[in-house]
């Protein structure tokens, strides 16, 4: 252990799975207590077990990150227990892919909506004031690199990440007008290998195939690296941005896409 955030305290909504999971673990593992919020009940638990079997601190909450009234209570509850909040990472989200955008139904462009954009907004909103009171810290909000161009077959899922890339940008320049000491910043994963992509309906890209997404293979052909990234190296950024080594960086994004946004580059076979 380096102990890079040692002694602070950090929310990771999304915590059960996925990037989140492995935000929450590297944060303990370099000296965080971790509140791991989540609606999965089944592997939350088993997350904050893991890093309490390394020696790390860690709790979890049942959260659904939509309710206002749950966000309150989560806030309290991560207060009471740890004293304050140094590190917010809004990380919880999820996307909804479709042929067209006339095939999307409303219910799901609200749903997808409420999730990463509703839930990253009641998150600042509730937990701006208990940083405050702590005496500044870091926002770290998950955008995706679909939040920074278009994504044909998951626009609503574009939409929402783009709202969160302006929304971060906004309140630094809030946080910068209190004076409170606290920095905001997005963070922009291109194809990472993670379980979100089993949960993409088959044949909603429109590619016209009902094969699951085989992330690796498209990483392959979209990114400059050859593959896919993992969720280990987007929690490393995310620690950078948690950390004082990311003092002077406040209302910008870090991307970690494998170079995939910089361009496509012709590979021989």
């Amino acid at each position: 252990m380096t102990g890079q955030v040692q002694g602070k305290v950090a929310l990771v909504t999304g915590g059960a799975s996925g990037i989140g999971e492995a935000v929450c673990e590297l944060l303990a593992r370099e000296g965080a207590s971790v509140a791991v919020t989540d609606v999965d009940d089944l592997r939350g638990p088993d997350v904050v077990a893991r890093i309490k079997k390394a020696g790390g601190e860690a709790s979890f909450w049942h959260h659904d990150v939509t309710s206002e009234e749950r966000w309150i209570e989560v806030v309290a509850d991560v207060t009471k227990r740890y004293g304050g909040l140094d590190v917010l990472v809004s990380n919880a989200g999820m996307g909804i892919s479709v042929p067209t955008i006339t095939e999307m139904s409303l219910a799901d462009w609200r749903r997808q909506t409420a999730i990463n954009l509703d839930g990253v907004f009641l998150s600042v909103k509730h937990c701006l004031p208990v940083m405050r009171k702590t005496g500044g810290g870091s926002v770290i909000m998950m955008s995706s690199l679909a939040g920074l161009r278009g994504a044909a077959s998951l626009s609503g899922y574009s939409a929402t990440k783009g709202g969160v890339r302006l929304f971060a940008k906004s309140i630094a320049m809030e946080c910068a007008a209190f004076g409170d000491g606290i920095r905001v910043n997005s963070v922009h994963p291109g194809i990472i290998d993670t379980p979100i992509w089993g949960k993409i309906p088959a044949g909603a890209t429109g590619s016209g195939q009902n094969a699951p997404i085989d992330p690796e293979e498209r990483a392959k052909l979209a990114t400059l690296l050859g593959r896919a990234g993992q969720a280990e190296e987007i929690a490393q950024g995310v620690l950078y941005l948690a950390s004082d080594a990311s003092r002077y960086v406040t209302g910008t994004e870090l991307v970690i896409d494998g170079g995939m946004n910089a361009g496509a580059v012709p590979r021989s076979a």
